[in-house]
């Protein structure tokens, strides 16, 4: 099964082949994958190294790899809001967050290097202190179904991304997510970077943030916020409104 790269800033993730469809989540530049798939109209069917998320994407937008590239750790991640890299020497603006295998700076047949904004990548010494002003990078993000970056992202892509850069894996959705870690029995028992969940009605769980402690959590909902938590759950800190029904409370450090 062939390997491929992604090789343009943000790449759209969609449930079928068409620009149509619905954006179910997002590869950012140099996001490795494997490739099924491939349609005569350019279309790739593709699953994702770091979540294993599957959808399609468009051939335009990946580079074929080999195996060595593909199994190499990041060593680069972009540390400001945005950045430039040089790919075949042409500039790429990158969005925050972003990892880079750069290596020996060749995939496949292309080049790339890295500009101001991009440093050494290491996972978090301390990710109980160093999550939060990760996080804060994200506040007034627009909420977008599927995104994942500064520029638009849904609840369950702002947890992976900022759990990405402390070198902690979560898998995509939040109902995955939920699943990962363990169980913090009561809400005054967290600590921060602790995620808590929230479930519909029918009892699904359809939501995630991140907690500061026990009376403050950062989530992205309508925009990327900070609002007040207590046992039953959100309330909009701007209108009073209790928003997300609390479900479990999740540690993974």
């Amino acid at each position: 099964m062939p390997l491929a790269i992604t090789i343009v800033p943000i790449m759209p993730l969609r449930s079928e082949p068409s620009h149509r469809s619905e954006m179910i989540s997002q590869a950012v530049f140099g996001e490795c994958l494997e490739t099924e798939t491939v349609t005569a109209d350019g279309w790739v069917k593709v699953r994702m190294q770091y979540d294993g998320y599957e959808g399609w994407v468009t051939r335009s937008h990946l580079e074929t790899i080999p195996q060595s590239l593909y199994d190499a750790p990041p060593t680069h991640r972009v540390a400001r809001w945005q950045a430039v890299a040089a790919f075949n020497s042409r500039p790429v603006h990158l969005p925050f967050g972003t990892l880079l295998k750069l290596g020996t700076g060749e995939w496949g047949s292309a080049t790339v290097a890295a500009g101001e904004g991009i440093v050494p990548f290491a996972a978090a010494p301390s990710p109980g202190k160093d999550w939060e002003p990760i996080a804060m990078e994200f506040l007034n993000t627009g909420y977008l179904w599927g995104g994942k970056t500064v520029f638009g992202t849904d609840c369950s892509g702002f947890t992976q991304t900022v759990y990405k850069i402390l070198g902690i894996p979560l898998l995509r959705d939040a109902y995955q997510q939920a699943a990962q870690g363990e169980t913090v029995s009561l809400l005054q028992e967290v600590r921060s970077g602790d995620l808590a969940f929230f479930d519909n009605p029918e009892g699904r769980i359809t939501h995630v943030g991140i907690l500061l402690d026990d009376q403050r959590i950062i989530h992205s909902s309508g925009k990327v916020r900070i609002d007040p938590i207590d046992n039953q759950g959100i309330v909009n800190a701007e209108t009073g409104e209790r928003t997300h029904q609390l479900r479990l409370i999740k540690r993974l450090f």
